[in-house]
């Protein structure tokens, strides 16, 4: 029997059922998890991005990724490494905000990122088999979601700031090795590889071509890329778990909590 209205799963000629799915198991427990992780974690950084404090251990050279790279004078002098040509920001301004408008703009758009907030905020849908709450649907074809195609042009303003942080990490070294220089590494290591494993990048390495017995070094590449490609979701969270613990460990440093534990000094 038809059900009359909308476009989405309630649009005339699709079967009517009374309820909203048939499912007996635990549906809603993935999208509830992914909705309070994603949100503790949002929570969390637009504090630390706001506080404007605690961000640069100067005697290790430890910059947190949250400021990096400090552009603006508000910035301590020493913590710039490509200089301040911006200048003083308000409060309610984020000293790394050109890095954290690229950032942002390249996870929202993220394959996987976009299934986890359709479902988990958007519940567009919340699982499989369960039906949506909207009346209407039209995809990615109208704005803002229509933004979403741009995933391919943050990949590369993502992989620019993925630099930046890697040249911060060159630079703590010069102070030595110890423990932050490590959750540093780690943070960077994951970036890179969350960055590698884009489906963007997979297409930029094989994606157009037709031959690959013609070129055997993109092949290769290709293939890499597509067995990386296969723990995008694992690096896309665990990301953030890195850049929230590298945050937080530099933060407590330059707020004297403790201090870093030294492997050479």
């Amino acid at each position: 029997m038809a059900s009359s209205g909308g476009t989405g799963v309630r649009a005339p000629g699709r079967a009517s059922i009374g309820v909203r799915t048939l499912r007996t198991d635990r549906w809603w427990a993935a999208p509830l998890a992914t909705f309070g992780f994603l949100f503790g974690w949002v929570v969390y950084a637009t504090v630390r991005v706001c506080l404007h404090s605690d961000y640069w251990v100067a005697k290790y050279h430890y910059l947190t990724p949250f400021y990096s790279p400090c552009l603006t004078k508000s910035c301590t002098p020493d913590s710039a490494l490509f200089g301040r040509p911006l200048p003083r920001f308000p409060i309610i301004i984020p000293f790394a905000i050109v890095s954290l408008v690229f950032l942002l703009g390249f996870r929202m758009t993220c394959y996987y990122y976009r299934k986890a907030y359709y479902r988990s905020f958007w519940a567009a849908p919340p699982a499989c088999a369960v039906a949506e709450p909207h009346r209407r649907y039209s995809g990615e074809t109208r704005f803002p979601l229509v933004i979403q195609n741009s995933h391919r042009y943050f990949f590369y303003l993502a992989a620019l700031v993925a630099l930046v942080n890697t040249i911060d990490l060159i630079d703590s070294f010069t102070q030595g090795l110890g423990l932050g220089n490590i959750i540093m590494l780690i943070n960077v290591v994951g970036l890179w590889g969350y960055s590698a494993s884009c489906h963007t990048c997979r297409s930029i390495m094989g994606g157009r071509l037709n031959h690959f017995s013609e070129h055997p070094v993109r092949y290769r590449l290709w293939g890499w890329v597509s067995k990386l490609n296969g723990y995008h979701m694992q690096l896309a969270l665990g990301t953030l778990v890195t850049l929230a613990v590298t945050d937080a460990y530099i933060a407590l440093l330059a707020a004297g909590a403790f201090s870093d534990l030294r492997i050479i000094s």
